[in-house]
């Protein structure tokens, strides 16, 4: 399989090429150049199986040059009982007889979704890292649970560095903590005076600046990275074959969208064969995905337009995967994805009403909605008395879009994305009381903890991350 940029490049390599790339040279994602598609026949063959069996047989077409029984390795050793406490990895499981499911992707180190595809990432490095002699310098923006799973992730990996970029005071108590109390030679946590759009956008300031990046050994685990993508699809498969239907029925999923990476996985599925219905876009008062799916018009929002929310890892108000989904719906036009994206740049609208562009929008399954504070705090109070069930403030946005999109029959799929310790101020609000946390998290917010704090601007991060390198060489 060969990978290409959203905005032209031809040549960017295979998966192991694209896995320590980032952003690609042109300032793209990068892509396959074909999506396979299961058959009916084939998704049937698919239903039973264990989940590192799943994702090899979701991930093989994509991942060709790795060895068979390497690549199998690489998946038994991420997905095991004892790293995502469940026998299932992610788990499903149903709201009483409501129709509505939670997709449980909280299990893993950090208690979110992320660690699902982040474990994956931390284990395919150290081997293709290995394998080439090579060190990889990761640089990532976090709202909030990227950072933890990214770090967890690579902890104990002596050819990786982690650079994250997180926004000063904009994270929970508990993500703070879960980030800055690991005192780790390889992790450098940034609070950046800014939003996360501002950490966005410096992590793609330095990887277009090509000299400062390969003499850096500059890479990316953010959802930029097209191996997060694709282990996050996997799990689509899973929860829907966890659903026990019938060959070839629909199934619905809400998923909370920030960066889009999420809900673009889902979209992948679809692609690939699975019978999803319906892909619903769950935003928060940082709408900018809601807008587009409901007037056909994508505008960004400026830093100091973005509002803290009580759902903060999705306040985000520029998705970077969405250039992924306006590739696709496209046809794989390049030139046409680097002119929006270039408008974007710009601080300019795309705009797609009335073209063959929005008639594939609607077609492609995805659509969007939105909650506010109020909102989610009815919604996490109301599960939890109806269901004896208590969710994060992200998970409740997409309960909340998910019931409005309900189709009668169809199961509606909500994904979990984080736990509800990961938030304790807003849940406490809506039900009175503290959520239970894992163990080994108790009196993580009084440990010590580790960080600078840095000015928005590429070359003082740049300076940063060249001085704490020789530090690391030296040492």
């Amino acid at each position: 399989m060969k990978y290409v940029s959203t905005r032209g490049i031809t040549t960017l390599g295979r998966f192991t090429d694209v896995l320590l790339m980032g952003l690609a040279p042109d300032g793209g994602l990068a892509m396959p150049e074909r999506v396979p598609t299961f058959s009916a026949q084939e998704l049937e063959g698919l239903r039973h199986l264990e989940y590192p069996d799943l994702a090899y047989r979701i991930m093989r077409p994509f991942i060709d040059d790795v060895p068979d029984a390497d690549l199998r390795r690489i998946l038994r050793d991420t997905y095991t009982p004892a790293v995502f406490h469940s026998k299932d990895i992610t788990p499903l499981t149903p709201l009483g007889s409501s129709g509505l499911y939670l997709l449980e992707l909280s299990n893993g180190p950090s208690l979110a979704f992320k660690d699902v595809a982040m474990q994956f990432l931390g284990h395919m490095f150290e081997y293709v890292l290995e394998a080439r002699g090579e060190h990889l310098n990761i640089l990532g923006a976090t709202s909030g649970d990227t950072g933890s799973a990214a770090e967890y992730a690579m902890l104990g990996k002596g050819r990786v560095n982690v650079f994250m970029l997180s926004p000063h005071g904009r994270m929970s108590a508990f993500q703070q903590a879960q980030m800055y109390s690991l005192a780790e030679p390889n992790i450098f946590n940034i609070a950046l005076q800014g939003v996360f759009d501002d950490c966005q956008d410096l992590v793609k300031a330095v990887n277009a600046d090509h000299g400062f990046k390969a003499r850096f050994d500059i890479g990316a685990v953010n959802s930029i990275n097209w191996a997060r993508v694709l282990a996050q699809a996997v799990y689509y498969f899973k929860a829907y074959f966890a659903l026990n239907l019938p060959a070839g029925a629909e199934a619905d999923f809400s998923v909370p969208s920030g960066n889009f990476g999420n809900v673009f996985a889902g979209y992948l599925a679809r692609r690939m064969g699975l019978p999803i219905g319906q892909l619903i876009v769950a935003s928060n008062e940082n709408d900018v995905l809601h807008e587009f799916f409901s007037t056909g018009v994508y505008h960004v929002r400026p830093a100091e337009r973005v509002a803290a929310t009580s759902s903060p890892s999705m306040d985000i108000g520029k998705a970077s995967n969405f250039e992924r989904y306006l590739y696709a719906i496209t046809g794989n036009d390049a030139p046409q994805t680097h002119g929006w994206w270039g408008e974007v740049g710009q601080g300019r609208p795309v705009d797609l009403r009335g073209t063959p562009h929005w008639d594939a929008v609607k077609a492609s399954g995805l659509r969007g909605g939105r909650s506010t504070h109020a909102d989610r705090l009815n919604t996490i109070r109301r599960l939890d008395q109806t269901y004896g069930r208590l969710i994060d403030p992200h998970t409740a946005d997409g309960v909340l879009v998910g019931e409005v999109y309900r189709r009668p029959g169809v199961p509606m799929v909500c994904l979990e994305t984080a736990l509800p310790a990961k938030f304790e101020e807003t849940v406490q609000e809506a039900v009175g009381r503290l959520p239970e946390r894992p163990e080994r998290f108790e009196g993580i917010e009084r440990l010590d903890k580790h960080f600078d704090v840095l000015p928005n601007d590429v070359e003082t991060l740049k300076a940063y991350i060249a001085q704490k390198l020789a530090g690391r060489a030296q040492g």
